[in-house]
């Protein structure tokens, strides 16, 4: 019985461990201020759009870029229409976008649907400073290339920005993930840029440079998750990602479980993919090089969730196969029980700074904002099926059906 008591102490001393760095970066978006800016100088900006069948959407994303307060003769808008069976690239045109339309059924994904566009690109246009990603179901702040160009001409070659929901107020799984994203903006990626460790590129609402292009030779990311791939890869480069505070997006979560769990089963797996191709790669770089951003963006992609599932598999397979009192059984439930509470609260913590600090950028009513705090963490809880899952199933890249069709003005409507 010592042992059991002792195996989950250990747990929970290198669960620590590995993750109380970050109380760094919460202290520091509290208490640090950023750095002075530099003049932004004019630049000139492509959008990129990889959309497959996303008529429904897109046109308010195009709007949105459409009345950037940004010079427009800066800005050109592109879309590739991948695969796509509606009309998307109809859509696109009529908004003012440059479309190319693509099919192919053999690489199916937005890492080829970039790599494609990109190459287009490079054939009909001269070459621009930065590029922009984002999804057909985004909208933006009317000021977001202002701000975001405003951090590009501070010398960063990569950018991420502030992310934001459409759709938070819909049930408690889009207020799950936009609760993350929030926190993931605010307290994460804030606190590495304050404290001068490179930020993690989260999806969607990015920008990089021309010489970022000339290093790949094109988007050379085509795992499942392409984003954090993007991210590591450049991380062990040498590269510092930034972050830009004031440029926020909205971003269109999944409203049911079934959407969500085919969406977050495909991030579980490429989370494993991208372990696999570079975690002893980020593990000489915490090393050797003593690189913090190697570690952080490794305690990004593994421990947490399978230190957990860990402790309940080995906790699980005492109970059921091990030979032990009554008496004792009710102990290791109980220090089973107490290490969920543990967790539970912990969530709720998050749950409650974010809510409390980001107020006035979640458009929803107060009694939801309020609400959702407490089933944050059945949320986060779902990962731990998802992830087991994923490790066993073969996944392959699927489409999230998108129809929160909305203005920039409906969103802040709530």
């Amino acid at each position: 019985m010592q042992k059991i008591i002792l195996i989950n102490l250990v747990i929970a001393i290198v669960f620590f461990l590995c993750y109380s760095y970050q109380f760094l970066y919460v202290i520091a978006s509290f208490f640090k201020n950023e750095s002075r800016q530099e003049q932004a100088k004019p630049h000139r900006f492509a959008v990129l759009i990889a959309a497959r069948n996303e008529e429904s959407v897109i046109k308010h994303l195009i709007d949105s870029l459409n009345k950037q307060t940004y010079d427009q003769n800066q800005l050109t808008v592109f879309v590739v229409a991948d695969n796509c069976t509606d009309a998307t690239a109809k859509c696109a045109k009529e908004m003012g976008a440059v479309v190319y339309e693509r099919f192919n059924q053999t690489k199916v994904g937005k890492g080829y649907a970039m790599d494609y566009l990109l190459e287009k690109i490079e054939c009909d246009y001269e070459p621009f400073d930065g590029y922009f990603v984002f999804d057909a179901d985004n909208v933006l702040d009317r000021n977001y290339i202002s701000e975001m160009n405003k951090t590009f001409s501070n010398g960063y070659d990569i950018i991420t920005s502030y992310r934001n929901s459409k759709n938070y107020g819909d049930n408690w799984i889009t207020a799950g993930y936009a609760l993350w994203f929030l926190w993931e903006s605010e307290f994460l990626n804030r606190g590495r840029m304050l404290l001068g460790n490179s930020c993690a590129v989260s999806g969607t609402g990015f920008l990089f440079s021309r010489r970022i292009i000339e290093k790949y030779g094109g988007w050379k990311f085509f795992l499942l998750t392409e984003d954090i791939q993007f991210t590591i890869d450049n991380v062990l480069t040498g590269e510092k990602i930034g972050y830009c505070q004031k440029a926020m997006l909205y971003d269109e979560q999944p409203v049911t479980f079934e959407q969500s769990f085919k969406q977050r089963l495909r991030w579980a797996k490429g989370f494993f993919q991208v372990f696999h191709r570079y975690g002893l790669d980020l593990f000489k770089g915490t090393f050797e090089r003593r690189n913090m951003s190697c570690y952080d963006m490794l305690m990004v992609i593994m421990p947490a969730i399978i230190l957990t599932i860990f402790t309940l598999i080995f906790n699980g397979s005492v109970l059921l196969f091990g030979e032990y009192s009554d008496h004792q059984k009710d102990l290791i439930l109980t220090m089973l029980g107490q290490m969920i509470m543990n967790i539970y609260f912990m969530l709720v913590m998050i749950a409650v700074i974010t809510t409390w600090t980001q107020w006035k950028n979640i458009h929803t009513t107060s009694l939801k904002k309020i609400l959702y705090i407490f089933t944050f963490p059945f949320f986060m809880f779902t990962y731990i099926p998802i992830t087991i899952v994923a490790f066993f199933k073969k996944v392959e890249w699927q489409p999230i059906e998108h129809s929160r069709a909305k203005t920039l003005a409906e969103i802040k409507e709530g």
